[in-house]
């Protein structure tokens, strides 16, 4: 799991200029569930990547740190965000001081952690009355096109085998969906699909084999290159 997860330092500008950012509503629904304003809070945003959702915190108010394992994204964030503190660590092994944050963020990175390690973590690093915020920001199957896609990358790629997003052993959770969409460039949306560690295992080549027949099959539907892609982010908020 490690190669797979250190795949993307190889491609931290790849994924940082195509990756989906995230909704006003996203953060809305952080505040509601944690039972507390960003603005002020201590946030250390855990698995930060190049800093996509750790910008989005700060842009609320947030005093936020960035942990980031990551060699090549690490790098990345430093150059996109130099005004934002990033420290090297993982969930697992948190660089942080006892009870010394009011919230912790997991942007698509809590199922990268191994929860008999990093919900005691969780509770270490967390002020009594802390949260736990972790969130997945998946395109939505319940759009047919999406759907049709989605089946075809599984077909292409055979298994994938992610670990579960439901380790949160001991913890309450609350659960929240929320929808949002962006049109993008139809190249950037296979950009976005190339950026995931599943196809930078794969390898350029074979990469290259199944965007360019997803090129040729979308331009039937969006025959003006821009795709509106569908989003469900699924939020799990817990407070210690």
């Amino acid at each position: 799991m490690t190669t797979r997860a250190r795949s993307f330092d190889a491609a931290a500008a790849l994924y940082h200029a195509n990756r989906p950012g995230y909704p006003d509503a996203l953060f809305d629904a952080v505040e509601e569930l944690a039972g507390r304003p960003l603005r002020g809070a201590r946030v250390a945003d855990v698995g930060a990547g190049t800093g996509i959702a750790t910008a989005l915190l700060a842009a609320r108010g947030a005093r936020v740190l960035a942990v980031e394992p990551g060699d090549g994204m690490a790098a990345e964030f430093r150059r996109a965000h130099p005004g934002i503190p990033v420290v090297r660590g993982d969930g697992d092994r948190l660089p942080l001081a006892t009870a010394s944050f009011d919230l912790l963020t997991y942007a698509q990175a809590w199922h990268w952690t191994h929860p008999d390690r990093s919900v005691p973590e969780v509770r270490r690093v967390l002020r009594p009355g802390g949260a736990l915020a972790l969130w997945w920001n998946d395109l939505d199957t319940e759009v047919p096109w999406i759907a049709a896609q989605d089946q075809r990358i599984r077909d292409f790629l055979g298994v994938i085998g992610l670990p579960s997003r439901e380790s949160l052993d001991g913890l309450e959770v609350t659960t929240r969906k929320v929808r949002w969409s962006r049109r993008i460039p139809l190249e950037a949306h296979l950009a976005n699909h190339a950026s995931h560690s599943a196809f930078l295992l794969l390898g350029e080549s074979r990469t290259r084999e199944f965007t360019d027949a997803e090129r040729a099959r979308l331009l039937s539907l969006f025959p003006d290159g821009t795709v509106e892609e569908p989003y469900v982010v699924t939020l799990r908020v817990a407070v210690v």
